[in-house]
């Protein structure tokens, strides 16, 4: 009967996406100067302006109306609750108690699990304290001057993005660096420019045993080694976030410096734990609270606000009406800040890793596309290189424009012209320009009419392609921390919309296991064990060319 109604709502979108699909939004303008009025929203810090999508008053209630029939509002409280909705590892999905402001019980499997992430938080601010404050000394006696994060996937690129945001508020502390790729180059010139007396390395690993950062991690304990540093005074620089603590303690780390990794908890939703380590000593732990804050308060919204006043419900669902029943295969992230110039990557993989998928949660292949491709980059940077396609391509793609309103370094009056380029570009990307506009231009500036008529077609651009805009004050911890959670959440409700399990990943799971096997056939040339052809080939090339180096 559920299902029954969910395809009722879902065909009488695609029903009304025919009357819209007619609409262009230059006239939805005109005929509605309080359009922007009525669709905008703001809530914790954050501005929406929805306008410029391609809808109307009517296909925000059908999209909401199909929202009640997926059962958002229960699966959201669901989740919330600890219900364990990851159901193909039959875990809960918590991220969300991380941030949690007070010790209200959070259940899962019958137990309260709020006193462990209090624990967690006040041994993490210890650390914090003692880095930051030169208490933590290096095996020579040096306070610390460097951290070097290893992880891979959420558990690197969060902090690190969360970190490079944050760079205004960075004051003290140890210098942070960042290497997740198993390219030994990236590894290279990091250490190349650290001392491994004041150097501290945190490893972001659950099993310990993922290949990149174990592998990293055991190139960087040589490197330690080859000063002349013992095992025994590893633990002045080895800090782990791991669930295998007798693994840590065998690689040369202290029981005392492993902090734990919940299966509730997936890497890409992973930095308000102990992997935010690296966050809170560029910022401090005040900051790192604040973060925490904001997204707690972004889920107070996201759990309360009715649907037609949610700010993840409605950025959700205007996604699946455009993915869906407009066809748009890609969404983009314009970010007008040279801080957040990282954000669209953290998102994509976020987005991408959470609902790329085929398979839904009744075991069933879906029959509707998924899972759009995340991409962007800063303003205005893009507008001299894909905003060409944007504004002129074939392909319609959606943009999400993020701009802080003030700047922490207004120089020269450069936030008024940044600011004025983000607002023309969604400008531009609405209304377009005609073929008649672009020849009337031409003409007047004095190009003979046969020669107008032409270049007009090239001039001409269609307009009538979405847009959101948001908008906040500034790019404090607090706010940042809100825009995540507001993404987060998106992800959710879009999965829910789809039927998906958005927090396994048993695509990048299939990638590790054929690695290890190929691995393992590198040192082996003549083996008997033959894979496809294109790989036997590849594999020839490799050991070709690394001959002269053996």
């Amino acid at each position: 009967m559920l299902m029954d109604t969910f395809n009722d709502k879902w065909r009488e979108l695609q029903q009304h996406s025919v009357e819209v699909e007619s609409s262009h939004l230059r006239d939805l303008f005109a005929s509605d100067p309080k359009r922007a009025e009525s669709l905008s929203l703001s809530a914790c810090g954050l501005n929406l302006d929805y306008s410029k999508n391609r809808i109307t008053a009517k296909t925000r209630t059908l999209l909401m109306d199909l929202a009640q029939s997926a059962q958002l509002a229960e699966k959201r409280d669901a989740m919330f609750a600890g219900a364990p909705i990851n159901n193909t590892e039959n875990r809960s999905v918590l991220h969300t108690a991380l941030r949690q402001q007070d010790s209200k019980p959070v259940l899962v499997d019958g137990v309260d699990i709020m006193p462990q992430i209090k624990a967690v938080r006040l041994k993490v601010e210890a650390v914090v304290n003692q880095v930051r404050d030169q208490q933590w000394l290096g095996y020579s006696g040096k306070c610390i001057t460097d951290v070097l994060n290893l992880g891979i996937g959420g558990s690197f690129l969060g902090p690190k993005i969360v970190t490079t945001s944050l760079k205004p508020y960075v004051q003290g502390g140890p210098k942070q660096h960042f290497v997740a790729n198993i390219d030994g180059n990236h590894l290279h010139d990091v250490l190349t420019n650290l001392n491994p007396e004041t150097t501290l390395v945190l490893i972001a690993s659950k099993s310990f045993n993922t290949q990149e950062t174990l592998t990293n991690a055991e190139s960087t304990r040589q490197w330690f080694y080859d000063y002349g540093v013992t095992f025994e005074q590893l633990n002045r620089h080895f800090i782990a976030i791991s669930s295998n603590v007798s693994k840590a303690v065998a690689f040369g780390i202290s029981g005392d410096n492993v902090f734990p990794m919940w299966d509730w908890v997936g890497g890409r939703y992973s930095l308000w734990s102990a992997i935010g380590m690296p966050i809170a000593m560029a910022i401090g732990n005040q900051g790192f609270t604040e973060l925490l804050k904001g997204a707690a308060d972004l889920d107070q919204h996201f759990k309360e606000a009715p649907f037609e006043q949610n700010l993840p419900v409605l950025m959700g669902m205007l996604g699946v009406w455009n993915h869906n029943f407009f066809g748009c295969q890609t969404h983009a992230l314009l970010p007008y800040s040279h801080y957040l110039r990282g954000f669209p990557a953290y998102v994509q993989q976020m987005d991408m890793e959470s609902n790329g998928k085929s398979c839904q949660l009744n075991n069933e292949i879906v029959s509707s596309t998924t899972g759009p491709v995340i991409w962007g980059a800063e303003g205005t940077n893009g507008q001299h290189a894909f905003h060409q396609l944007l504004h002129q391509g074939t392909s319609v793609v959606p943009v999400d424009f993020i701009q802080p309103l003030v700047a922490e370094h207004n120089m020269n009056g450069h936030q008024d012209m940044l600011v004025a380029n983000c607002f023309a570009q969604s400008k531009t990307l609405m209304q377009g320009k005609t073929h008649q506009q672009a020849y009337d231009e031409l003409v007047a500036s004095g190009m003979e009419e046969a020669l107008a008529k032409v270049i007009a077609k090239h001039k001409a651009m269609p307009g009538n392609r979405p847009s959101n805009t948001l908008t906040f004050d500034r790019l404090t911890p607090y706010q940042l921390g809100t825009l995540i959670a507001l993404y987060e959440h998106k992800v959710f409700v879009q999965g829910v919309i789809w039927n998906l399990n958005s927090f396994d990943q048993w695509g990048v799971e299939l990638g590790k296991i054929l690695g290890d096997d190929i691995l393992s056939r590198i040192g082996q040339p003549n083996s008997t064990e033959r894979s496809d052809s294109s790989t036997e080939l590849l594999l020839a090339q490799y050991r070709d060319a690394n001959k002269s180096l053996t």
